[in-house]
């Protein structure tokens, strides 16, 4: 696998750099790495599910592994290479994080409006227990969520980047119809492995999960930068969370 130099940039919205490892650049991928990769994401996420969820900081290692692990395969295969699925972070792109969290949230309620009058949603699990928590509990289980949603990027955009590269470089298709592939087929993943946590329910799952997985996704797609897509991923959670919690902890007067 040779390098194959390329112009810098400085990773901002509108960059003009390729997807890393599309089409050989920074290094190749060929097909069995490829397979190995997103049998690593697979395996990562297994062990979120798996493992025993303790109490802080053991609850860390679950979603640790779930990062980790796949970046620590595609350490093996590209060596320091690993590194281009991440740019440098401005105020700009704090900017764009903000931009698209505020998008996702507002494209999710639309998506979660729709199915509820069609076919009603489940509860999120993780979201009701953090309604009946202490602040401090609430912020010890709120810090397990940054490598978890660091996890979840990495477990989108590496099949994102898989599907873009297997539609150009295999199928021969244009960039842009990878793109497309690679948008919808990692959007699907994302929304399938959600299944399990509310109760198997597809039409909220791909609704509502989907949409918000696709608003996200996009983020990455207009910056090459993966702590966009988090940071955005980050301040959508978050703020479910935050308003979850704050709204179970008004105090309601009495007559």
């Amino acid at each position: 696998m040779r390098p194959v130099a390329t112009r810098a940039s400085d990773g901002g919205p509108g960059a003009d750099a390729d997807f890393p490892f599309r089409d050989g650049r920074p290094v190749a991928i060929g097909g069995s790495g490829w397979a190995l990769l997103m049998a690593s994401v697979a395996v990562a996420f297994a062990a979120l599910a798996l493992i025993p969820l303790r109490s802080f900081p053991g609850n860390l290692l679950p979603p640790l592994v779930f990062a980790g692990l796949p970046l620590l395969v595609l350490g093996v295969l590209v060596g320091r290479h690993w590194t281009a699925l991440f740019r440098r972070v401005g105020w700009r792109e704090v900017g764009v994080m903000a931009l698209f969290a505020i998008a996702t949230m507002a494209a999710s309620l639309l998506a979660a409006l729709v199915v509820r009058a069609l076919d009603g949603v489940a509860p999120n699990p993780v979201t009701a227990a953090m309604m009946e928590m202490s602040a401090g509990a609430f912020v010890l289980r709120l810090l397990p969520t940054l490598p978890q949603l660091l996890g979840e990027e990495i477990l989108t955009i590496l099949p994102f980047l898989a599907l873009l590269w297997f539609a150009t470089q295999v199928l021969r298709l244009s960039r842009r119809a990878g793109i497309l592939v690679g948008l919808i087929g990692s959007s699907l993943i994302f929304a399938a492995v959600h299944l399990p946590t509310y109760d198997w329910h597809w039409a909220q799952c791909l609704g509502v999960i989907g949409t918000a997985r696709v608003i996200l996704t996009l983020a990455y797609i207009w910056t090459r930068n993966l702590w966009v897509s988090t940071g955005a991923h980050v301040l959508n959670d978050w703020t479910e969370f935050s308003l979850a919690f704050g709204m179970s902890h008004v105090p309601i007067g009495t007559d």
